[in-house]
């Protein structure tokens, strides 16, 4: 049943026009915009631009569909009672979530594979091991959404159409995906620091741009977020 559902819920995001352009577009438009025009200045360490942007659009990919994605179409599901209705079927509400996560993970997968595909042929040269790639793409995964669960079954539809897109738009620019935080004020930095979007972006680009070992750091804050979020979201979810 988990697995029927799962299959469902990915077919329904691959279909959803304003999914694929908040999840593949908007990620792969970046991506080769600020790898292949100096919009701002990047911290390149001798390498390529896309050696620092990669990463960083991959952090956003994760946001994108663990997140915002995510946040929007279950908060219209809850509004118009298809949670309801499905938490009353055989499949248990823990099926639920747990068939919307490998849907997140099946675009995410998909997502990887594209914009690491348009980085190599941007010049990418990724250094590091891809396990720990993997770690933090989980972990990440795992904080972004019970952070959009949390939203979605807290607030109205609207509300969360409105704070999701909002939210993305604030991370994109002050997250640390393709501006380096060295742009921003000493005093917003260290408030910057702690966010999990710039976690998950400085984390991959320790690994794929440094070849760095596990960043203890970043994945601790990441593992936090992740705790904190999704209990939130266990304890206050509502289904309608």
């Amino acid at each position: 049943m988990v697995a029927a559902q799962a299959a469902l819920e990915l077919r329904m995001m691959l279909r959803h026009g304003e999914q694929l352009l908040l999840t593949v577009v908007i990620p792969t438009l970046l991506l080769v915009l600020f790898s292949a025009v100096d919009v701002v200045e990047l911290p390149v360490d001798g390498g390529e631009r896309v050696d620092f942007v990669a990463p960083g659009v991959l952090a956003l990919a994760v946001l994108s569909t663990a997140f915002t994605g995510q946040a929007i179409a279950t908060g219209f599901e809850r509004r118009y009672g298809v949670l309801k209705r499905l938490g009353a079927s055989p499949l248990p509400r823990w099926g639920l979530l747990t068939a919307k996560t490998l849907a997140v993970v099946g675009v995410e997968l998909l997502q990887v594979a594209l914009l690491s595909a348009v980085a190599l042929g941007l010049g990418w040269s990724p250094q590091g091991n891809w396990a720990v790639v993997a770690l933090l793409l989980v972990v990440g995964t795992a904080a972004f959404s019970g952070l959009g669960l949390l939203m979605a079954g807290t607030l109205r539809a609207e509300a969360t159409l409105a704070a999701a897109n909002l939210v993305f738009v604030l991370l994109l620019l002050g997250g640390g995906v393709v501006v380096p935080l060295e742009r921003f004020p000493e005093a917003a930095q260290g408030v910057l620091d702690v966010l999990p979007v710039t976690a998950l972006s400085d984390g991959l680009r320790d690994v794929l741009q440094h070849g760095a070992g596990v960043p203890w750091g970043d994945l601790g804050i990441l593992t936090a977020w992740a705790a904190v979020a999704l209990t939130a979201a266990a304890r206050f979810f509502r289904w309608e």
